[in-house]
């Protein structure tokens, strides 16, 4: 009997051939013959299915979870493009020796052929769009409207006098202080000249170390907030119009001198509520680890799972709060 075979027959075991007892607990067809004895012991289906229940309950998961995504996602080409990328990039890593591939295929993956892990990366990949899904549709009102007025800007147009920190890759901690002190001090010189009435522009052409900038006096055109570093675009955000910057703007270029010089009117919300959704969506599961978990098992609950044993049900909900617990533990750890 082939593995295939066997996990179909685990699969029985655990939902095909159940019966329903007296609504708390359920029984194996037969559970009470033997199954298998030894010289010394008999083991009846029963006693079967109860270490599996308990040990095995990430496989009874994966079988709920692919019976009810497989009816709501079917697969496209996206998500063969995605597997087809992911199987070539564990390739890539382990090169052309097939017996190597076939080895690290059951040790980091745990099947025995690309056919199965085609199988196990297409479960990963509906699950993904399950929890995306699950978690835009909790997404409230309030919380679109609130990003809408504190993250969403129109475009703006700034010019910037960029003063680059020059440290040799060799520099020592003294010499990296020391080329920080100079650079900084440069940049307040410069807006010295920028309080006693010197141009903007004919300061960056002078001074900026942004060459491609500096030629036009520093004008970087129109452009999203989102698209400068965190630093830059919050010192743009508190400018008014044709105002710059009092103290120097550090970022990982150097110490910016920056201009607002104009601003255009932010999109409307509906417009942009999508946007807002799917940037929502991505913080709050970056925030939250254990989210993930919690999304699928709020998914299989809205498919109305229905557990006819109380000990399988238990097992579950312990194995999920694992799972909840150890993503958000790991990641406490590793932050």
């Amino acid at each position: 009997m082939n593995k295939k075979i066997i996990v179909y027959t685990i699969s029985i075991l655990l939902i095909a051939v159940l019966v329903t007892g007296c609504g708390k607990e359920i029984d194996v067809k037969n559970g009470s013959k033997v199954a298998v004895s030894t010289k010394n012991n008999k083991y009846t289906a029963t006693e079967y299915y109860n270490e599996i229940k308990k040990d095995n309950i990430s496989k009874l998961v994966d079988m709920l979870d692919k019976d009810l995504l497989e009816k709501k996602y079917k697969t496209d080409k996206k998500e063969t493009e995605s597997i087809d990328n992911q199987i070539e990039q564990v390739k890539s890593y382990y090169g052309s020796d097939e017996s190597n591939y076939q080895s690290m295929l059951k040790q980091y993956f745990g099947v025995d052929n690309e056919k199965q892990l085609r199988e196990k990366l297409s479960l990963e990949y509906k699950r993904n769009l399950a929890v995306e899904d699950y978690v835009k549709k909790s997404i409230k009102d309030s919380e679109i409207k609130k990003y809408y007025e504190e993250k969403i800007f129109g475009e703006v147009k700034a010019s910037h006098i960029l003063v680059s920190v020059n440290i040799k890759s060799d520099a020592t901690d003294e010499e990296k202080t020391a080329a920080e002190e100079k650079a900084l001090k440069k940049a307040n010189k410069i807006i010295d000249k920028l309080n006693s009435g010197k141009k903007f522009s004919s300061l960056a052409k002078k001074y900026s170390d942004d060459e491609t900038t500096a030629i036009n006096g520093g004008d970087l055109g129109y452009f999203n907030l989102d698209e400068m570093v965190t630093e830059f675009s919050d010192a743009v955000k508190a400018l008014k119009k044709n105002e710059y910057t009092k103290e120097p703007v550090k970022t990982e270029y150097g110490y910016h001198i920056i201009m607002k010089t104009g601003e255009k009117n932010k999109a409307k919300l509906k417009d942009v509520k999508s946007d807002i959704i799917e940037k929502i969506q991505k913080q709050k599961l970056n925030d939250d680890p254990g989210l993930y978990y919690s999304a699928l098992k709020g998914f299989r609950e809205e498919n109305k799972i229905k557990w006819n044993d109380d000990s399988l049900k238990k097992a579950y909900n312990d194995y999920v709060d694992n799972l909840i617990s150890t993503a958000r533990s790991n990641a406490q750890q590793n932050s």
